[in-house]
């Protein structure tokens, strides 16, 4: 595995501990008021991480993840990520891209800066 795909890989991961930590925090409030464990399995950790993501990618092209890692998200031609850009990355990351990993993993492990779900997206990771 490429030194980059090994740093995506670390900084996802940061960024799901990171997503889980709030995830137990607003689960606590939604407890009261939501009584369907489908909700609290399901639907908060998903939202609660594309919440984050996406608010971080608008604001500064970087989550917490990326930061640690030296990482940042760009767009191809330059301009700042857009809304539609971020969360079409984040529905195909976390979707279909799961597909083209177990279809030719191999392939997908040698891209490093573009990822399936970057090049659905018009975005590209490069180091700081």
């Amino acid at each position: 595995m490429q030194s980059m795909t090994k740093k995506r890989t670390a900084a996802f991961l940061i960024d799901t501990a990171v997503s889980t930590a709030v995830t137990l925090g607003v689960e606590y409030f939604l407890r009261k008021k939501v009584k369907n464990e489908a909700v609290h399995a399901l639907v908060t950790p998903t939202v609660v991480l594309w919440a984050l993501e996406y608010a971080q990618l608008r604001k500064n092209g970087q989550t917490i993840g990326y930061k640690a890692m030296g990482l940042t998200l760009e767009n191809e031609d330059g301009r700042p990520l857009s809304e539609c850009q971020i969360i079409k990355r984040m529905a195909y990351r976390d979707t279909i891209s799961t597909f083209d990993y177990l279809k030719d993993r191999h392939a997908f492990e040698q891209q490093g800066q573009r990822l399936p779900h970057d090049s659905f997206a018009g975005t590209f990771v490069k180091e700081k």
